[in-house]
């Protein structure tokens, strides 16, 4: 622990280092090396955290939205200066390769300056009354000391996400990274302490969630959740929230198809799928799982794809050339070898399927790009398996292939490839997800849209462009009656 950095809890304002408090480390996933040390917390200190946001909570909601907004338009500023230097920490602590760890910080960069705008519009309504001589108009509040609580595989984009949102809204939060990657959730943090957010208005509290996660669900003065993580955690963090009433949004799983139409551009495809599949080693919920191509093209598609990925490089994600660096944790490596091993005895293996071994491998979880040829219904064509793990399923027209699109548990992102304008539109009102694309493949959201999903995705909300504000926000109607008389609605008195 001596040789790493002792990073401690941030509440307050304060960075505070209990001396004889219990710790964990981050590694880097590519060689397994610590990168630094985390306190884990208690649930004591939950309970500092949100006390200290329930005490900032006043000042923030009374400072000018104006106001706020330059906040965060200082912080990303600040957060432009470092990205070179974060964008490596989110590349040695979660894998990524260089390109997509730099990308993660450019997102929260974008994100922060889309939120600084809404400090000057944060919109209310108004609309004409039933009755003379009186105004009517609706106004946003903010809800009070919310949480956030983000996943390992984008470490700066979603907190900021989260978190950007919040502040600009009037809350005060208080914030659990994921701890594989707690070095990218401080960063995040010192970002906003030195761009001038005040103290205890942004409280940052490391563990597990099994301890400060269930502490922050637990205490009542918490009044919303914001979660991003898998189904199951998310199932138990609505029942458990829901004892205390509280607003939850999640964004969970995905099992997200590309549908590869007869008449498509191949080229195009190609890198979309292999971007859309093996981007940040299949690790977004947002990654192309599932491929699912028209008869007429099948075969040529998937040679052409074959032989692509024999140029494809896995390595060490901070050279520039790699294509693919390591997963994510030896818990990710052990699940997703699990799948492949079912993928063995239900589907043909076409490609990949193995644990890289060999020099710079054996030191970090290393994994082939896999793809599978299977039939709609198996396990690996309809579970999220969050790796690099293609499932490849032939269809004999477009209706075919929605029916199969749609036929899981997730509703996420979506994509087609056609050069039918036609059929185009048609996918977009046909299949049953958050996010289409057409023409590009299931990644690649952008800060000022809604991104989110349907069915086991979530519970229904959106986060990123003016949804974001809804979601952090309450709605309070506001009568004015100037008539100088009472005025009863909805009663005849004529």
């Amino acid at each position: 622990m001596a040789s790493v950095e002792r990073v401690g809890l941030f509440i307050g304002g304060r960075w505070e280092n209990p001396p004889a408090a219990r710790r964990f480390e981050t590694v880097n996933p590519a060689t397994r090396e610590p990168l630094a040390s985390f306190v884990a917390g208690t649930a004591a200190d939950v309970d500092r955290a949100v006390t200290a946001a329930v005490q900032a909570f006043p000042a923030w909601k009374a400072t000018p939205a104006p106001k706020r907004g330059s906040i965060l338009l200082n912080a990303a500023r600040i957060l432009a200066e470092r990205k070179e230097r974060i964008g490596r920490v989110v590349t040695r602590e979660m894998g990524k390769v260089i390109s997509e760890g730099l990308g993660d910080v450019q997102e929260g960069v974008d994100f922060l300056q889309y939120m600084a705008g809404e400090g000057r519009r944060l919109f209310g309504e108004t609309v004409p009354s039933e009755l003379r001589h009186k105004f009517c108009l609706t106004v946003r509040q903010p809800k009070g000391v919310v949480a956030c609580i983000t996943p390992w595989n984008f470490p700066t984009a979603i907190p900021n996400w989260k978190m950007a949102a919040a502040l600009i809204s009037g809350n005060t939060v208080v914030f659990k990274p994921a701890s594989s990657t707690a070095l990218c959730g401080t960063e995040v943090v010192r970002v906003y302490e030195d761009a001038g957010v005040p103290p205890g208005v942004l409280n940052m509290v490391t563990g597990s969630g099994g301890v400060v996660g269930e502490a922050i669900l637990d205490d009542p003065r918490v009044r919303m959740v914001s979660f991003t993580g898998g189904v199951e955690t998310g199932r138990q963090v609505y029942v458990r929230s829901a004892q205390t009433l509280k607003k939850v949004h999640l964004e969970l799983g995905g099992k997200n198809p590309i549908l590869l139409m007869e008449d498509a551009d191949l080229g195009l495809a190609l890198d979309g799928v292999l971007f859309g599949a093996f981007g940040t080693s299949g690790q977004r919920c947002t990654a192309t799982s599932r491929l699912i191509v028209h008869e007429k093209v099948y075969d040529e598609f998937l040679g052409r794809l074959v032989e692509r990925l024999g140029r494809f490089t896995v390595g060490d994600p901070l050279d520039l050339s790699t294509g693919m660096g390591p997963v994510a944790s030896a818990d990710q490596e052990k699940k997703i070898l699990e799948y492949i091993d079912l993928g063995r005895s239900e589907a043909t293996l076409r490609y990949g399927g193995t644990k890289l071994t060999g020099g710079v491998y054996d030191r970090g979880y290393f994994l082939a790009p896999t793809i599978f040829e299977t039939r709609h219904g198996t396990r690996i064509s309809k579970e999220e398996i969050f790796g690099p793990v293609l499932s490849v399923i032939k269809v004999g027209s477009y209706d075919e292939a929605v029916r199969v699109a749609n036929d899981v548990e997730y509703g996420l992102s979506s994509s087609i490839y056609t050069r039918d304008v036609n059929r185009a539109f048609r996918a977009v009102d046909d299949l049953e997800a958050g996010i289409t694309y057409v023409n590009a493949p299931t990644i690649g959201a952008e800060v000022q849209l809604p991104f989110g999903g349907v069915k086991n995705t979530g519970n229904g909300g959106r986060e990123a462009g003016t949804a974001a504000i809804e979601e952090f926000t309450e709605v309070k109607t506001v009568y004015v009656d100037f008539s100088a008389k009472l005025q009863k609605a909805q009663i005849d008195t004529e």
